[in-house]
């Protein structure tokens, strides 16, 4: 590398008032005060407060397509494994979505199966609900749509071990949310 090629930058020089970043601070609040006193409307609240959903007294479920879809119905919720005809769980134990999953929060452990159509069965399946950032990979990679994402959102626990569904959980899940249209 020639001397010539190299690039010498030196920042500006800053006044005493400008070093203090005064003119930037009153720059930005000059912003915010313009979009706070620009967004309020006739009723006197926010431009965007119709479009607000105000949860826990409104549900989406309530509003499911509103103005050109502000709340819209492809959200996803908890997860189910799903269960074939014979109520047996779905799953061949491929750990395809474990594979697929970018948070890692499935668990699982494979077992023989007893059953002739099959070589494997989820001894032990678990999904941490509160590492899930609910992407839908875990959904996708599935071979035999055994798990899905279900419209259910306001599911609480009161501890970590709670947020852990196991297979047993899953599978209820499975039975509450049958009529659902998975997501």
């Amino acid at each position: 590398m020639r001397d010539e090629d190299v690039v010498v930058l030196t920042p500006p020089n800053l006044g005493r008032y400008e070093s203090a970043f005064l003119p930037a601070i009153f720059k930005g609040l000059g912003v915010t005060l313009r979009h706070m006193l620009g967004n309020i409307g006739r009723d006197g609240k926010g431009a965007y407060h119709d479009r607000v959903l105000q949860y826990p007294e409104e549900r989406r479920e309530d509003h499911d397509v509103l103005d050109g879809g502000i709340y819209p119905g492809n959200f996803r919720g908890v997860h189910r494994l799903n269960k074939d005809e014979d109520g047996r769980v779905k799953c061949v134990a491929c750990f395809m979505c474990s594979t697929a999953c970018p948070a890692h929060c499935i668990h699982i452990v494979a077992e023989e199966s007893p059953w002739d159509d099959r070589e494997k069965y989820p001894k032990q399946f678990d999904i941490d609900e509160l590492r899930c950032i609910y992407c839908g990979m875990c959904e996708e990679a599935c071979p035999v749509d055994a798990i899905e994402l279900t419209p259910q959102y306001a599911i609480v626990g009161t501890s970590r071990p709670e947020m852990i569904f196991d297979k047993t959980k899953l599978l209820a899940a499975f039975d509450q949310t049958i009529g659902d249209k998975p997501m």
